[in-house]
């Protein structure tokens, strides 16, 4: 089970239905995940709710502008059978840094742009744009 890729396909799907609010199972990587696309401006927010102890729920509100989804594209890269690993250097650019790429490093999950500033690399998450 990839839960990350499955969260993308849950965004993927709300976005290209037009849905307002899109909502999963919340862990700490889903959090990190959507406070890079709310800090690169990609949803518009999103909200942590507790169902019950131990259980809770990330809701993100998706951006849209004038009619059309912010993301038009999200895709995972590194897959729990294939991980690809990037060092600082050589983090890939998405459609000539119209897009964003997010990896995980050792300094948390950090967005590619923001990897290459602290010289960090990791395995590459996801691309977004």
């Amino acid at each position: 089970m990839d839960t990350i890729g499955d969260f993308l396909t849950k965004i993927r799907n709300a976005s290209r239905a037009n849905k307002q609010v899109c909502s999963a199972e919340s862990s700490s990587i889903k959090i990190n995940l959507a406070d890079i696309l709310k800090r690169n401006g990609y949803i518009a927010d999103y909200e942590v709710k507790k169902l019950r102890p131990g259980i809770s729920e990330i809701s993100l509100s998706l951006k849209y502008v004038r009619g059309v989804p912010a993301i038009t594209g999200i895709c995972r890269c590194s897959r729990p059978g294939c991980r690809l690993y990037y060092t600082h250097a050589s983090i890939p650019k998405v459609y000539n840094n119209l897009g964003i790429c997010i990896l995980t490093t050792s300094k948390g999950v950090l967005s590619g742009k923001e990897a290459m500033q602290q010289h960090v690399g990791g395995e590459l998450l996801c691309k977004v744009w």
